[in-house]
């Protein structure tokens, strides 16, 4: 008996941290976003191309190859990420499954609609 009982509270323990890192993780993207573009840093290839264009003062012929070489670098770093990014999202949806497993039904929809907003959170992160 005391052996379940500290099982689920090492797994509570494990959920809380998750949800912990998971949280502040969100909120430090969140925090940095809004203080690079207070401080004018470019977040995307797009703002840097715009802020290199303004401040630079390209010529159509400079806009158009710093364009492509910045376009050419992100895909190139999408690339080098693209498997992290694949192995980063399994261990998260495996971590979701493992918490789903210790909670009760009155708890899950509640996970649920948490995991939905942060997702949705982590998307809007994506776009910009």
């Amino acid at each position: 008996m005391e052996n379940t009982k500290t099982r689920r509270e090492a797994a509570l323990l494990v959920i809380v941290v998750f949800l912990l890192g998971a949280l502040v993780g969100g909120l430090a993207t969140h925090v940095w976003s809004i203080h690079a573009a207070a401080r004018g840093i470019p977040h995307g290839p797009d703002q840097l191309i715009d802020q290199l264009s303004h401040e630079l003062q390209f010529t159509p012929d400079q806009l158009k190859q710093v364009t492509q070489i910045v376009d050419e670098t992100h895909t190139q770093v999408r690339v080098l990420y693209a498997p992290i990014d694949a192995q980063r999202e399994q261990l998260r949806q495996q971590a979701r499954e493992r918490i789903r497993t210790v909670l009760t039904p009155d708890q899950k929809p509640k996970f649920e609609d948490f995991l939905r907003h942060l997702d949705e959170e982590r998307k809007k992160e994506e776009r910009r």
